[in-house]
């Protein structure tokens, strides 16, 4: 029996087997989560999606939450659920374990779900900023004034056209 482990999964492969372990699935990430977890899974997802309008998908061991790029992706793990945020200031809270500088604009907040009754404010309200961020940033981005819409200034009259 001819064949290797995969250095991604760790999933068996066969000699001359198609596999392809980073085509993954929101379903496939959180199938095996214990109940609570997965009570907590399906109350992040909907609050999430409750924000407007988004892409969510599973990439490798995550699942992504983005707009025009990524605001917070979920690492579903056997104990917990990791959530990473990305926000334009770093946050002091206890639920945040970790901060660390993304971008120059973006922090990102490692935070970690144990149960559906911590998907509450002020982690919401952490989300939600974070779903809001792309438009603070273009809005900071923009030179003064260019919102506001131009006066049309008067054409010269043209000597002996009037």
């Amino acid at each position: 029996m001819a064949g290797h482990e995969c250095y991604h999964c760790k999933q068996w492969v066969e000699q001359d087997e198609q596999h392809d372990c980073w085509t993954t699935t929101e379903a496939a990430l959180t199938a095996d989560l214990p109940e609570e977890l997965r009570d907590a899974w399906e109350r992040l997802r909907e609050t999430a999606l409750s924000f407007g309008d988004q892409r969510v998908y599973a990439s490798h061991k995550s699942i992504m939450f983005s707009r025009t790029s990524c605001y917070f992706f979920v690492r579903p793990k056997k104990s917990f659920l990791e959530v990473c945020v990305f926000l334009g200031r770093a946050l002091k809270a206890p639920q945040v374990r970790r901060v660390d500088e993304a971008s120059k604009s973006k922090r990102v907040h490692v935070i970690r779900i144990t149960h559906r009754d911590e998907v509450e404010p002020p982690f919401t309200d952490w989300l939600k900023e974070a779903y809001d961020l792309p438009d603070a940033l273009a809005a900071r981005s923009r030179p003064k004034g260019a919102d506001s819409k131009r006066t049309a200034t008067p054409k010269k009259r043209r000597a002996g056209l009037c």
